[in-house]
């Protein structure tokens, strides 16, 4: 019988999209719905679990965590990557490291529900209905105004193709990017300094690296038009954060709309959560993956890895 755990079900939603009866008999099955934010309270937890699934860059799997893992047999996690996991250290214990499929489409939905929501101060708009006010706030057109794009990967290409829907111009760069993808997008490729100059909207949907860690920061931020706005659904600490917090204060920029942030969950007296009431900031919880569809393929995705375990076929390995 082997002791599962799920990690950071922050919805207790696993037995909701993934079908654990088919593991009925051949394993314990523990949820955790509660983040870990000490790791010798996680290790603790952890000890006697054989396998471990891991909501992609919730919990931080590092090697001396895993080091104290004696009887993990294989992890898991939703999708194909996961930077937060030690895979040289997986690999030096024998411990198996697999995925599950994906759906990718709601993350750029939610983009573009927060350039929306961020562009026509529909926030305040909210509130004013919820008090039993009127409008206070005067709007803009996003039709005609440029939108750029740093990182024109899958999530990029579907946010380029809702800017150019709404009439926008859509440049983008990133540090991998060419003039022949560029053009199969219909999408124009600028240099870096261009594209946080001549963006109205700066979407980020770039992967986290040691290159684009902070990349963001106070010099890029202030090349931008005081109206500009900056969406991030990406991952929080390609900007940094204190010089975003600068900007939005002193009002460098017209707004910001993020999903993403430097800690996670963020921290209830935060500098972002400040700035909610008297500046134009839409803060989410992370939900970009947060789908019915995405967490379909997710949870039965845990299933499905461990029944090839047990089988002797691992699937969607990862290394």
């Amino acid at each position: 019988m082997l002791n599962v755990a799920v990690l950071d079900d922050y919805q207790n939603v696993t037995t909701k999209y993934g079908n654990w009866s088919e593991l009925e008999g051949k394993i314990n099955l523990k949820i955790f719905t509660k983040y870990f934010d000490d790791p010798e309270k996680l290790i603790e937890n952890l000890s006697h679990i054989d396998v471990l699934c891991l909501m992609r860059e919730r919990t931080i799997l590092s090697s001396s965590i895993i080091e104290k893992l004696p009887k993990l047999k294989l992890v898991i996690t939703s999708g194909m990557w996961n930077p937060s996991v030690d895979l040289d250290t997986l690999n030096k214990k024998n411990i198996v490291f697999c995925g599950t499929e994906n759906r990718i489409q709601s993350t750029a939905e939610l983009s573009w529900l927060l350039t929306m929501n961020v562009w026509r101060n529909i926030s305040i708009e909210f509130e004013n209905m919820k008090n039993q006010k009127w409008q206070t706030t005067i709007g803009r057109t996003l039709y005609g105004k440029t939108l750029g794009i740093f990182g024109l990967g899958k999530q990029g290409k579907q946010v380029a193709r809702f800017g150019r829907a709404f009439g926008m111009n859509v440049i983008a760069w990133s540090h991998n990017l060419n003039k022949d993808i560029c053009d199969n997008e219909n999408v124009k490729l600028v240099r870096s300094s261009d594209l946080f100059k001549f963006s109205d909207v700066l979407s980020i949907h770039t992967k986290l690296s040691d290159r684009t860690r902070n990349f963001i920061d106070h010099n890029k931020i202030k090349l931008m038009k005081s109206s500009s706005i900056i969406i991030n659904t990406s991952r929080g600490p390609i900007i940094n954060e204190k010089d975003l917090v600068y900007a939005v204060k002193n009002r460098i920029i017209s707004g910001v709309g993020l999903d993403v942030y430097d800690i996670e969950p963020l921290p209830k007296k935060h500098d972002l959560r400040k700035l909610i009431n008297d500046f134009n900031v839409i803060l989410t919880p992370h939900l970009g993956y947060v789908s019915s569809e995405t967490y379909e393929k997710f949870h039965q995705g845990y299933v499905k890895a461990i029944v090839a375990y047990l089988d002797g076929k691992p699937i969607n390995l990862i290394n």
